[in-house]
């Protein structure tokens, strides 16, 4: 049963995942690069602004006088602060003039809201402002029953309204009712102790307000001067709620400061103005300077770290995003707020301890996230006088030019990714289609060199041969190889009809003289006749000896014995029995008379020698003589067989040497000629770590065949008889 083979991912998919990982790698590479640098620009800002804020605290240092100048205490009050505004509130309803201050609205009591499962929330929040000796006051009120004055009924409080208490210029309390009869302005009554009718019956024209109704309850924003506090600025406000029509009584009332020990009063807190002044020309774009006293409360503030691009409303904020940059938003969105949840209250807790640790002496700065701007950096250093710290300044900034800096190189690298993926991608896939095609011919045009039934059809392939590449190299040692199988195929072909021819010779001399020998009684005839029997069973024999001897010839070569000879003493004696045995032949010696050594197997060098001289022979033109030279180099010894004749023939002389080639056209001297001589004399000379080569001579007058051998020249000088004795 054949196994099943697993067909892997092709040529072209490899090296397209190798390169894809590749261009992976690098821009991952760049982005670690980009993070080191972020986090180098981000030191370096928060240095800066570390270096700033100590600026500004040398500005302030020794100037106790601007952080005393509070009447009284503010211990045990409600602090309320009078955040500075940059132009008037207009009393219209609109909450858009509060955006800027918005953010630091106090909210004051609880209230469950039966629809949320019970959730507490605020019974109304508070923010106050303050501008040209004026404090504005905005009030958000959740309240499912919005209850209006009837205007036919001179008690104030039998409807939903808001309580003002401060103490005037003479220091007495002062108290205000602002209600109104329906939705719009409102109006302001100084009222008795129990806040049930107007002193005057008048209304307070200084004190103007706005009442507008909510989703959830209503809102209410007022103007009320500033000299009207006189100089403690004590202030209370209370909001009470009236939810029936028909009884109109009080459900909750719900104050700014819920104790009884202090009437509800809180203590408005102005920003000074001197520290406001000092600090209003060096704040700069995308930075908060504030100035915070000894009790943490914020004396002065200019400039804002948030960007006003990021807090736009409307779908057209995200829309004007690149779309890869709105898809990793829309996917990274969830990260996002699991990481906002899990870090936002540490991130308020390291920006008090900056505070603090300032309060104390330290200097520092961290790196934070803001509520709705990311990535800021606060910056603290302390204000000193006479060795005790009298305040801080903080200066927040946020890092909108590094992360400009960071997206505008991301985007440069995930564009060039992007191309240069494509690019490579392209090249590289034309390459592997290129490269498969080639090999997929190679291997279509090799698969038919071969027909169904393993016979060669051709002797060599022509796709990819003319390349230089390794598909080339492949290429040419296919077709090299198809062409020695080619005649190697020939010769099987042409065997049987040789084999015959040359065996039924001897087998007709064998059967000839059989018969003969049945045929005549004499024993001189028989003699004859069982003489030429032997020869033809002798040439038998010599036909299958010669195959045996090209089939085992590598095999007998192993575990030979080798001793070091000299080849000059070899040659001349192997050239002595050459003379006696070719005795119609001319033979000539040429080369060294010094003795040469080498480390060889001496009777098969005479074999190869053999093989040498029957090929010059059988070659040689009549009358001329076969030449045995010998030569040496400082590492070689070179003997060579040389004849006059024909040269050999271009087409066979890279693959003299293989077997069963030979250059015989035809066969005069009726001997069987295989073509296993020139590469027997291979062999030997390959097992002796030698090398063969035949030479056509100048004019294409005959042939030399030279076979190079190692020199063992360290025993030259010593005899043979001396050298054989040290290696037995």
């Amino acid at each position: 049963m054949q196994a099943t083979t697993f067909k892997g991912p092709n040529l072209g998919t490899k090296l397209f995942i190798l390169m894809s990982f590749i261009l992976v790698v690098i821009p991952w590479f760049s982005y670690l690069y980009l993070s080191e640098m972020e986090d180098f620009l981000v030191e370096s800002q928060a240095n800066a602004q570390l270096l700033t804020a100590e600026g500004i605290s040398t500005l302030l240092n020794g100037r106790s006088d601007l952080f005393n100048e509070l009447p009284l205490s503010p211990d045990g009050y409600e602090q309320l602060y009078a955040h500075p505004l940059e132009k008037p509130i207009r009393i219209d309803g609109i909450r858009s003039d509060w955006e800027d201050v918005l953010d630091y609205n106090v909210g004051f009591g609880t209230r469950t809201v039966p629809d949320d499962q019970g959730q507490l929330v605020n019974q109304f929040y508070l923010v106050l402002g303050e501008h040209n000796g004026q404090v504005y006051a905005f009030v958000q009120v959740l309240d499912d029953s919005v209850i209006f004055r009837n205007r036919n009924i001179l008690r104030l409080d039998l409807s939903d309204h808001i309580r003002v208490t401060f103490t005037g210029k003479d220091d007495k309390v002062q108290k205000l009712v602002i209600t109104a009869t329906e939705e719009g302005v409102t109006t302001a009554y100084a009222v008795d102790e129990n806040w049930r009718y107007a002193l005057q019956g008048e209304a307070e024209n200084k004190v103007p307000g706005v009442l507008t109704q909510t989703a959830n309850g209503y809102s209410v924003e007022f103007r009320i001067p500033l000299q009207l506090l006189g100089s403690t600025k004590n202030f209370g406000l209370a909001v009470v709620d009236v939810d029936s029509m028909e009884t109109r009584s009080i459900e909750s009332i719900t104050g700014t400061l819920p104790s009884a020990g202090r009437e509800a009063f809180g203590l408005v807190l102005l920003k000074s103005p001197e520290v406001l002044r000092i600090i209003e020309g060096l704040g700069y774009s995308g930075a908060n300077i504030q100035v915070i006293d000894a009790q943490q409360r914020v004396r002065a503030e200019v400039g804002s770290y948030r960007d006003a691009s990021k807090t736009q409303q409307g779908p057209e904020a995200g829309d004007s995003l690149p779309f890869l940059e709105r898809l990793v938003n829309w996917l990274l969105n969830p990260v996002y707020q699991l990481v906002d949840l899990s870090l936002r209250d540490q991130e308020y807790a390291r920006e008090d301890n900056i505070i603090i640790e300032a309060l104390k002496g330290n200097p520092g700065f961290d790196h934070l996230l803001s509520d709705d701007q990311g990535e800021m950096i606060i910056a603290a250093h302390p204000i000193i006088d006479q060795n005790a710290v009298i305040g801080t300044v903080i200066l927040k900034q946020n890092t909108n030019r590094i992360l400009e800096v960071r997206r505008d190189a991301l985007k440069r690298i995930v564009n060039f990714s992007i191309v240069s993926v494509i690019l490579f991608a392209s090249i590289i896939l034309a390459f592997s289609v290129r490269l498969a095609g080639r090999i997929r011919r190679l291997g279509t045009e090799a698969n038919n060199a071969i027909d169904i039934y393993g016979r060669l059809k051709t002797n060599k392939i022509s796709s990819e041969t003319d390349s230089g590449d390794e598909i080339g190299d492949l290429a040419r040692s296919i077709s090299g190889m198809l062409a020695r199988l080619h005649q190697h195929n020939q010769f099987l072909e042409n065997m049987p009809r040789t084999l015959r021819h040359e065996i039924n010779n001897p087998l007709n001399a064998l059967s000839t003289s059989l018969q003969n020998l049945e045929s005549q009684p004499g024993e001189e005839a028989k003699s004859k006749y069982i003489e030429s029997a032997k020869r033809g069973v002798n040439r038998i024999g010599m036909i299958v000896q010669n195959l045996a001897d090209a089939a085992s010839l590598e095999e007998s070569l192993i575990g030979e014995e080798m001793e070091v000879i000299n080849l000059h003493d070899l040659i001349k004696n192997y050239l002595t029995n050459c003379k006696i045995v070719h005795a119609n032949m001319e033979f000539d010696y040429r080369g060294s008379d010094e003795p040469l050594y080498a480390k060889i197997c001496d009777f098969r060098i005479e074999q190869l020698l053999d093989k040498l001289i029957d090929n010059a022979i059988d070659f040689a033109t009549p009358g001329t003589a076969v030449v045995l030279g010998l030569t040496a180099g400082d590492r070689e010894i070179s003997f060579s067989v040389e004849n006059t004749g024909e040269p050999i023939p271009e087409l066979i002389k890279h693959s003299l040497f293989d077997s069963m080639v030979t250059a015989r056209d035809k066969n005069p001297d009726n001997r069987l000629h295989f073509g296993i001589g020139l590469y027997v004399v291979r062999v030997i000379a390959d097992h002796h770590q030698g090398s063969v080569e035949a030479i056509n001579l100048t004019n294409d007058s005959g042939v030399r065949v030279e076979v190079t051998l190692p020199r063992y020249a360290e025993l030259e000088r010593a005899s043979a008889a001396t050298v054989v004795d040290a290696l037995s």
